[in-house]
């Protein structure tokens, strides 16, 4: 009699631990939200953008598991890609800036606006690569992006030593986070 039982227990779980098991297999989470003038990298001078944005990003780490990153942190790469983009486009980012400002400080702002496109391109291919390897079709998007951070990243590589200067843009990589005006910044060339 407890032979019996001790046998089906035995069964029971052994036919438990072989059964599949739906093991999350994404890696654990990389990214927190910050503000934009955390992850910005348009201060300084010009020519190393791309790794700029290395610093602030885990992009190594990323590409070794693209089909392995967390919905939380491809929600925040894709939030901080709008906040760059912000912080070109809307009121008070660097296409304001640049048009109310003159001389050696209108030169600083585009430069610094060139390296925010940097970073902005390159959150946005690498948002694209974790998709595709998670499932999306979408390789001529993919294609069409990194044109563009190619080009960006040859016209800082051709600004090597050139002050930039950033703006003070009220953003977060939260996802669905709030945007705000954005202004020069002061004495962080």
């Amino acid at each position: 009699m407890y032979f019996s039982k001790i046998a089906v227990l035995f069964t029971l779980a052994a036919t438990g631990f072989s059964a599949p098991v739906d093991v999350d297999k994404r890696q654990a989470k990389l990214l927190s939200v910050q503000d934009y003038s955390q992850f910005q990298v348009s201060d300084g001078v010009a020519g190393n953008a791309l790794a700029e944005v290395a610093q602030k990003f885990p992009i190594d780490q990323i590409k070794a598991n693209l089909a392995g990153v967390s919905k939380d942190d491809l929600a925040i790469l894709q939030a901080a890609r709008v906040a760059a983009e912000g912080a070109e486009t809307d009121a008070g980012g660097f296409n304001d800036a640049i048009a109310k400002a003159s001389g050696t400080d209108a030169d600083a702002l585009k430069v610094g606006k060139i390296k925010n496109k940097v970073l902005k391109l390159q959150l946005e291919v690498l948002a694209l690569q974790v998709q595709q390897a998670q499932g999306a079709s979408n390789q001529a998007k993919i294609d069409a992006e990194q044109k563009k951070l190619d080009n960006n990243v040859k016209t800082d590589t051709a600004s090597k030593g050139k002050t930039s200067q950033a703006v003070a843009f009220k953003a977060t990589s939260a996802p669905g986070g709030a945007k705000a005006a954005a202004k020069p910044k002061k004495g962080k060339n």
